[in-house]
């Protein structure tokens, strides 16, 4: 009687194991776990005009600062004063960056166009601060006059001062390009300020 018992009771745990074995493996397991990769950062795009080696427009990583878009300039000319300049202040697209010529602020932070106190310079449009009737003549301006210009600084103004004495008189507004330290980028921040008279 105790061996029926022992065999039944055998039996018994034998579907218990087969019945908790059936059911373990029967439950539906989960989704597989995926690493999806990190989102790549969108660079941005800077202006840089002034007191640089070679100003012009740079693409530079998301989170930069101005020292890296200084640098993609190929840095600060010999006469400008690193000084004054925020080189941790973080940028961001579409700016354009007047360094130099102890005024300024990042276009995107000002408020007030053709003001500010630090590195950078907003520059108003045209529209807003020149008519054909308040431009400046290249040709007459003196070297105070010039250095109010946006990008010029005191020595590029007695540059073109020097240039000026030198050659004669400019032709048309592009003939500055041919004075030392103003490029296309430097002229087209000032194009619009400018005039070589009638």
């Amino acid at each position: 009687m105790k061996q029926v018992a022992y065999v039944l009771v055998g039996v018994l745990i034998g579907f218990i194991l087969a019945g908790a074995i059936f059911i373990v493996t029967r439950l539906p397991g989960g989704k597989p776990v995926a690493l999806e990769p990190s989102p790549t950062k969108v660079p941005i795009e800077v202006h840089v005009v002034g007191d640089v080696v070679r100003p012009g427009l740079y693409e530079l990583p998301d989170g930069s600062r101005v020292k890296d878009a200084i640098d993609a300039a190929g840095g600060l000319i010999a006469d400008a004063d690193p000084g004054s300049i925020n080189l941790a202040e973080k940028l961001q697209d579409g700016q354009q960056l007047q360094i130099g010529s102890g005024t300024g602020v990042t276009s995107s932070q000002s408020t007030n166009p053709g003001t500010g106190t630090g590195p950078f310079t907003v520059l108003p449009t045209a529209s807003a601060t020149a008519s054909t009737a308040n431009l400046m003549n290249i040709n007459t301006a003196t070297e105070t006059d010039l250095d109010t210009l946006p990008g010029i600084s005191p020595t590029v103004a007695k540059n073109i001062v020097t240039y000026r004495d030198e050659n004669g008189p400019f032709s048309t507004i592009e003939d500055i390009m041919n004075v030392p330290g103003i490029g296309p980028a430097t002229f087209d921040t000032i194009k619009d300020y400018i005039t070589a008279g009638d």
